[in-house]
């Protein structure tokens, strides 16, 4: 393809008349091209053909040039790095000079701004959008999105003002919270506990207003991930299900069919299982009541584990992308009744959960993840785990983590209550 650089530059001289906003989109487009000249992608591919588009259009009289600059916005929001995303905003903000009752040009300065990480000025263009947009219905995900994006921001308005004597990451210059990403929200939250203490108000307060901003942030960005009716479910949804139940931990060991402890089963309000345990029926019977997986490599689960009925499915997985594309793509319709949501995704380096160092979370097994977050809300009367205490069920780190909190322990080894 012609690289439009020097048809972009013929054109300016051709044309000094030329209205300053266009002028400037041109400008900034050749200064793109040229800053990514030997590294282009597909999605870059098309942006410098949409910018050739938009050069054709400034040399031809009855040619739309305002369609094809918002083309050259839109095809760099889909570039998606932050020099496109740069162009974006550009080309958007020429566009409002332009046209200042452009629809068009409104939501693309409001994508672009969000993109970048804007989120309060980008509420302001969804704003101008929606205020020229008569159905608001065909609007939904705008309108969504200003909700999520002024939750966020709450959150963080909140989170800064807890401590107000600090130097709060969360503030900038002026004293107002800016648009913060989670990894650093996630340091702060850290460095307040390892200051203060869980058992500071402040601190607990911090946590689940981290816990609210990270599960805003997932939802921002998947619209609907969940199938077949099940109920999304936050940590505060999990620790009301649990609260006052007692609930045993079982293994898929195959030395349970020795005891048969199915109906012993019946003893518990929540009986639980993990991975493929339960697709076998060893004696443990194959009631589930709460069912917890972790995704991992390019074959996450075995499928009769995922048709199990279970009232509660949890889905750990430390990669955000993979995590989302499974809850969407994978889970099992009418199979699960609730089903965690982006804040019971990673329990263990989750700050606002257990967030402790020492777990490797790609090799912890997903019974000890299970096991830690349910020890961690701590709102069971009676915690059991049945077949773990078997040599091999679990690794030496997580059987010690165990045996260090065992209250009492079965001559078989069978039955370990923490509670």
């Amino acid at each position: 393809m012609t690289n439009p650089l020097a048809g972009l530059f013929k054109a300016r001289q051709k044309d000094a008349a030329r209205p300053d906003p266009l002028a400037r989109s041109m400008r900034l487009c050749g200064e793109h091209l040229a800053e990514q000249a030997g590294t282009a992608t597909s999605r870059h591919a098309r942006l410098t053909k949409a910018i050739g588009v938009l050069t054709a259009s400034l040399a031809t009289p009855s040619a739309d040039s305002f369609d094809a600059l918002l083309q050259v916005g839109q095809r760099a929001l889909e570039a998606g790095d932050e020099s496109a995303l740069q162009l974006a905003l550009g080309v958007a903000e020429s566009s409002t000079e332009l046209r200042q009752r452009s629809k068009g040009a409104w939501r693309l300065r409001g994508l672009a701004l969000d993109g970048l990480g804007r989120g309060d000025e980008a509420v302001e263009s969804y704003e101008r959008f929606l205020a020229l947009q008569s159905d608001h219905g065909a609007a939904a995900d705008v309108v969504r999105r200003v909700d999520t994006l002024r939750r966020r921001r709450d959150c963080l308005d909140e989170a800064a003002g807890l401590f107000p004597e600090d130097d709060c990451p969360l503030r900038d210059a002026a004293g107002w919270p800016t648009s913060r990403t989670a990894p650093e929200f996630a340091a702060y939250v850290r460095a307040k506990v390892s200051e203060h203490g869980m058992g500071d108000p402040s601190v607990r307060r911090l946590i689940d207003l981290y816990a609210v901003y990270r599960r805003l942030v997932e939802r921002g960005r998947t619209a609907d991930p969940l199938l077949g009716g099940a109920t999304p479910i936050d940590v505060s949804g999990l620790r009301g299900l649990l609260a006052g139940r007692t609930v045993c931990l079982v293994s898929d060991a195959e030395e349970l069919t020795a005891i048969s402890p199915g109906p012993a089963l019946d003893a518990y309000d929540l009986v639980v299982r993990c991975d493929s345990a339960g697709v076998r029926d060893q004696g443990t019977g194959v009631r589930t009541d709460l069912h917890a997986v972790t995704l991992r490599g390019a074959a996450p689960w075995a499928a009769p584990a995922w048709t199990r009925p279970a009232g509660i499915r949890l889905v750990f997985g430390d990669a955000a992308g993979a995590w989302r594309r499974a809850i969407r793509q994978r889970l099992v319709p009418g199979a699960q009744d609730h089903v965690g949501d982006a804040s019971l995704r990673r329990p263990l380096s989750d700050p606002a959960l257990l967030g402790e160092d020492g777990w490797d979370t790609r090799t912890t097994t997903t019974a000890f993840t299970t096991l830690r977050l349910l020890d961690f809300l701590d709102v069971s009367p009676r915690l059991d785990l049945i077949g773990f205490g078997l040599p091999g069920h679990l690794p030496p780190e997580e059987a010690e983590w165990v045996m260090d909190r065992a209250t009492h322990i079965d001559d078989s080894k069978m039955r370990i209550a923490l509670r």
